[in-house]
């Protein structure tokens, strides 16, 4: 009778392939010595990518580590809270609130189009007033650990997603700030503002800046937009906002 330690090698990695990360990395891999070769194997977390879908043929070149390629992948998730207005306002941080003050509206609103994303239903919408939101990303409670950020320096991808009404010229903002332990700023993604004039085309656009090779030390990104109508009429005739994101990991992984 064959024990487990006596299988083939690629057996063993085929088998193993099949469990958690967390499990193979705190458990199996402190079984014996023979497991934990076999744990830091290239083919095992090959193999994981390819069961979890992460893995292209093009990547074998670029991928120096399939280990934390992996993690980064399966981690990959928007760590934007309610980037579509279905919980009010919770977890933002109303920074500017001015004119007649942010208000949520349901799509398409007024003189507006639908989104490309069907899923999405809802944005936030300024005012006559400036009307600026943040929030404020703690990596390490996203799972994001210091080594991880100072060594691997996974990308930082952001998107944002914003329209006008037909009838209303508006201006829009975005600012996005890696910020080390004492909150200085390492690295800013802060464009020109969108001015949009009246009699539009009102589509929605999406915005998006990935951050490489940034200095070692980022322990928190914060992100803020907004703008307001160019026109100061009453009401909510501002720039509109929705779908927004930051995602970490390789640009492969959805």
């Amino acid at each position: 009778m064959t024990t487990i330690g006596e299988l083939p090698e690629d057996v063993l990695v085929e088998l193993l392939s099949l469990l958690p990360a967390r499990e193979l990395l705190r458990t199996c891999r402190l079984v014996c010595s023979q497991w934990r070769y076999v744990v830091d194997l290239t083919t095992l977390w090959k193999r994981k990518c390819q069961r979890d879908g992460f893995y292209r043929q093009s990547l074998d070149r670029s991928v120096s580590d399939w280990r934390t390629f992996y993690i980064l992948c399966h981690m990959k998730r928007n760590l934007i809270k309610n980037p579509c207005a279905e919980e009010n306002f919770q977890h933002w941080t109303l920074d500017k609130n001015e004119g007649d003050k942010w208000k949520i509206e349901n799509l398409p609103g007024a003189h507006g189009n639908v989104m490309p994303d069907a899923t999405v239903h809802k944005y936030f919408v300024t005012s006559y007033g400036p009307c600026f939101k943040s929030q404020l990303i703690t990596l390490k409670k996203e799972g994001y650990w210091n080594q991880l950020m100072d060594e691997i320096r996974p990308e930082i991808t952001v998107k944002d997603w914003y329209a006008a009404r037909f009838d209303c010229g508006c201006r829009y903002e975005l600012t996005v700030r890696l910020l080390s332990e004492d909150y200085i700023v390492l690295e800013e993604f802060h464009p020109e503002p969108v001015v949009i004039e009246q009699w539009s085309d009102a589509k929605w656009r999406e915005i998006s800046h990935t951050f490489q090779n940034y200095p070692e030390g980022v322990r928190y990104i914060w992100f803020q937009h907004g703008g307001q109508d160019t026109q100061f009429w009453a009401g909510w005739y501002g720039i509109r906002v929705t779908n927004s994101s930051i995602t970490i990991g390789p640009q492969t992984a959805l």
